[in-house]
């Protein structure tokens, strides 16, 4: 009789951990975006196996940093937009505006054309702009009907989805040894197109907008529970596994996503991708069709998972600065402008569709632009993270500074070394 709870205790163990996973685990999937789809592709379809090591790189960086705006969110109960007007000066606060909001409308957009393609794909009887329209209103809808929770939970299980990409190597032939041999051995290539790809690579992974949103949406989080929970040692050490997990995750994805594309698209001499329906469409008749089908619908589903993060993320930042009544928990009716700022950046994403923007370069331009910008933002959050007037006894440990100064350092050298490529030419 003593041995039932024995039994149940890994089942047990495995539910609670999954239950303490939330705004980490969203924020990394979210992070493989048709954005991200679409640089990992280019990458892999370019370059073969050569930029798999960036995968073992770029998730210590963009964990550390997540880690800090998910803490920053949980202590101060505030996303990084109040934190900043509440404690620096306003002209900080706008400059992080003017280099986050273009970038994210761009990124919204593109996202959807990349939708409305890819389900063009699956179901040719109908156009893509005819989809790009279905997933905007779908996803305006699902905004403004269920509060916070509801959404948290359908993106939790989006995340789901994450997985196909897991799958589809499986379908191609791959020298597992030159896998290994990529990944632990840094390849790196002094021109333009390598340099663009990498500084690329990095802006997707760590990128700007995820900072906002991670803060924000630990510090909702945190609200949700203000009636029971005080900020302790072990509530952060969740609040760290929640990251860890997600950046985790999002990170093997990456890594999957190159290697396909790199096994199966750069192998058959594929290495130009011009639009993401061509990533997905490349793959049929090299890896088979369930492989394409498996790529597309993981296509569709992280744009449904990232572009509410992405709107998201908009809407806390102007509604915070300009002191609105801000909340996904909240109903439409008393959060109009934040709402409003929902809806309208999403039908502006929507309407650069129709104004002939390719949407693989879009994509990949955004990750470029995030990677320019992300050093400003890991040099804010940084200090956030240290100052003691905002966090108390919860500053940044020394390998979190010791992270997050590496990634200050990459990040700006990939920068200035793009800058310098594209004057050289």
């Amino acid at each position: 009789m003593k041995a039932k709870p024995a039994v149940t205790a890994v089942p047990s163990k495995i539910k609670t951990f999954f239950n303490t996973l939330g705004p980490g685990l969203v924020t990394g999937a979210s992070d493989d975006d048709p954005s991200g789809v679409a640089t990992y592709s280019q990458a892999g379809a370019g370059f073969g196996l050569a930029t798999l090591w960036t995968a073992l790189i770029t998730f210590p960086l963009m964990a550390a940093i997540q880690e800090m705006c998910a803490r920053i969110g949980t202590v101060t109960s505030s996303g990084l937009t109040g934190t900043l007007k509440t404690h620096y000066p306003k002209w900080v606060l706008y400059l992080m505006l003017v280099f986050s909001v273009p970038a994210v409308i761009l990124n919204i957009g593109a996202d959807i054309e990349s939708m409305g393609a890819v389900a063009h794909l699956i179901v040719p009887a109908l156009p893509d702009y005819a989809f790009s329209i279905f997933f905007t209103a779908l996803l305006l809808f699902v905004i403004i009907r269920f509060d916070y929770q509801k959404i948290a939970s359908i993106l939790k299980w989006l995340c789901l989805v994450l997985m196909l990409y897991l799958i589809v190597p499986f379908f191609a032939k791959v020298e597992w040894l030159q896998v290994l041999k990529h990944t632990v051995v840094p390849e790196v290539h002094l021109n333009k197109d390598f340099i663009e790809i990498l500084v690329a690579i990095l802006g997707t992974t760590i990128a700007p907008y995820l900072f906002f949103w991670q803060a924000t949406m630990s510090s909702e989080d945190i609200k949700e529970k203000t009636h029971t929970v005080v900020i302790s040692k072990h509530l952060l050490s969740k609040v760290k596994t929640d990251v860890y997990f997600g950046m985790g995750t999002s990170n093997v994805v990456m890594f999957f996503i190159i290697l396909t594309t790199g096994v199966v698209l750069h192998n058959a001499h594929v290495t130009k991708i011009d639009t993401v329906e061509q990533a997905a469409k490349a793959l049929e008749p090299l890896a088979g069709k369930l492989a394409y089908l498996l790529f597309a619908t993981g296509i569709i589903g992280t744009g449904l998972l990232a572009v509410p993060v992405l709107t998201g993320s908009i809407s806390y930042m102007i509604g915070e600065t300009f002191d609105w009544k801000v909340g996904l928990e909240k109903k439409f009716g008393s959060a109009k402008a934040f709402y409003g700022t929902i809806t309208f950046s999403l039908v502006l994403g929507l309407l650069l569709n129709f104004i002939g923007v390719n949407p693989i370069q879009a994509l990949i331009y955004t990750a470029i632009l995030y990677g320019l910008t992300a050093p400003v933002m890991i040099v804010m959050v940084m200090h956030i993270g240290n100052n003691k007037k905002v966090m108390g006894k919860f500053t940044n440990s020394t390998w979190s500074n010791i992270l997050g100064g590496v990634a200050f350092v990459l990040m700006a050298i990939s920068a200035v070394a793009l800058i310098y490529f594209q004057i050289k030419g």
